[in-house]
């Protein structure tokens, strides 16, 4: 594993650094060295003619010879580009115990500070790094990255840098000023400068600027997004766009790491989590659910009448068993603009990443969504009919008071040797299936320790999994002989 880099550009204009080498590498590097401003001193027994012009003409300074550690005195940064891997550690060596950034080329153990692939557009500079792991990986994305990215983008950087106190002036707010460049790097304004035509590229920001300065002081709005199941490739090309326009994010604690790192770095990330008693079936339902979600509206309306977007983010799909007609209603109440991202809820997710398709022309010809976290108790659920032959269950939040579900499901006609799916964390790199049949379904999931969040899938088709899966380690289980059976 290769260490975790901190990315960073560095202002090395008229400061001196360290060149240590004579040949096309040295010339490459204090070529780049060059363009950035820096003093290039260079350090080398011979130098091949280009550099040779360089000292010349005064470009860089030459220390001829082997490499001592005074060429360090007064650089902040310094490169080992020769083809002697004893020098170039050698440089390594002082640089560290003089507190100087070294980069070694080709030589990843022995470099503080590497220098990343780049694409370059004007002002406009795309870094790209695999910590030394992967070069040519790093170098088929910066190519990549070349054809997508024409010249107009540093002519677009140019012209914001020429307007940005402008900007700063007629946008103080900080918010505002997000919305405004995602309204005008939306529009027209980079084809006009792409075609030349930079009068009316003037134009067209002059009447963004002057359109957004006027909208100033509306309020701000909340999007209900849904998160999908934790694989932050299920979630949707909307959702990502309404991350990265948020001022504020509040989100559940189902939502995973990978998809908090797809929103917007200056985001404020508000945790409103909530920690079920019962995460399966709650025969109550507890108080601090119901503070908690008073405490989601209270934010939600705080920061809408600030200004802000307002993300609210949810595990799964904000319609399916996420409260979020309860959120849509307070919003209406209060004249808060809203909309709705669906997201791919955890029963489609989690049911596919085990290999489980929910129907089945033989085994199950409908699928009801269950839960049991339910305002009053579990008596209104019906159970009579969640019994019947034929359909799949998904139980959200499947992972306690599997007994009393066993229990209820087998006294109202469902047969014991009926086949389940406890998928936790589904979608997840850590993805684990547990299988078995209704009988044993709660000594199963104890015996396996399996902890939320986790989906309960109940029916002939959840006997699938051991036959379909594809993602992750193979079930733990033998519902499959259920299904060899009846097949």
């Amino acid at each position: 594993m290769t260490r975790a880099l901190f990315p960073l550009f560095a202002d090395l204009h008229g400061r001196e650094v360290l060149v240590v080498g004579g040949g096309t590498v040295a010339l490459r590097k204090a070529a780049a060295l060059l363009e950035a401003g820096a003093r290039v001193r260079l350090g080398a027994p011979a130098l091949i003619p280009a550099l040779s012009d360089w000292v010349a003409e005064g470009r860089i300074e030459h220390r001829p010879g082997r490499f001592v550690e005074d060429w360090l005195d007064g650089v902040w940064l310094a490169i080992a580009a020769t083809d002697d891997a004893a020098v170039n550690r050698a440089v390594a060596e002082a640089g560290a115990a003089r507190r100087i950034w070294v980069n070694v080329v080709d030589d990843v153990e022995a470099s503080s500070f590497h220098v990343p692939a780049r694409v370059e557009r004007g002002p406009v500079q795309i870094a790209i790094s695999s910590g030394g792991a992967a070069p040519m990986l790093a170098r088929h994305l910066r190519e990549s990255l070349e054809t997508r990215y024409d010249e107009s983008l540093g002519a677009l950087a140019e012209l914001l840098a020429a307007q940005r106190e402008r900007i700063r002036a007629r946008l103080p707010e900080l918010g505002a000023r997000r919305r405004f460049f995602d309204r005008l790097l939306a529009g027209p304004l980079q084809a006009l400068l792409r075609q030349g035509r930079q009068a009316e590229a003037q134009q067209a920001f002059d009447a963004a600027l002057g359109e957004d300065a006027a909208r100033q002081g509306e309020r701000g709005s909340v999007a209900l997004v849904g998160a999908g199941p934790g694989d932050p490739g299920l979630l949707t090309l909307r959702g990502l766009r309404v991350l990265n326009e948020a001022d504020v994010i509040l989100h559940d604690r189902l939502v995973s790491a990978e998809v908090l790192k797809l929103a917007r770095r200056d985001a404020e990330l508000i945790d409103v989590g909530k920690q079920a008693a019962c995460a399966a079936i709650e025969l109550t339902h507890p108080t601090d659910h119901q503070s908690t979600q008073q405490r989601i509206h209270a934010l939600m309306l705080e920061h809408a009448r600030a200004g802000k977007r307002v993300v609210r983010l949810k595990g799964g799909d904000p319609f399916v068993f996420g409260r979020g007609g309860e959120e849509l209603e307070v919003l209406r109440e209060h004249g808060i603009d809203y909309e709705v991202v669906p997201g791919v809820t955890a029963a489609l997710a989690c049911a596919a990443y085990a290999g489980i398709p929910l129907t089945h022309r033989d085994h199950a010809q409908s699928l009801r969504l269950v839960t049991a976290h339910l305002k009053d108790s579990a008596e209104p659920l019906d159970w009579r009919a969640l019994a019947l032959e034929r359909q799949t269950l998904a139980v959200y939040m499947g992972v306690s008071g599997l007994d009393v579900l066993r229990d209820k499901l087998i006294e109202h006609g469902r047969a014991a040797d009926t086949p389940f799916a406890l998928i936790e964390n589904g979608s997840r790199p850590n993805q684990r299936v547990v299988a078995g049949t209704l009988s044993n379904l709660a000594e199963r999931a104890a015996e396996h320790q399996v902890r939320s969040p986790a989906l309960l899938i109940i029916g002939e088709v959840a006997a699938l999994s051991e036959r379909l899966h594809w993602f992750g380690r193979a079930p733990l289980g033998d519902a499959g002989a259920h299904y060899a059976a009846a097949a």
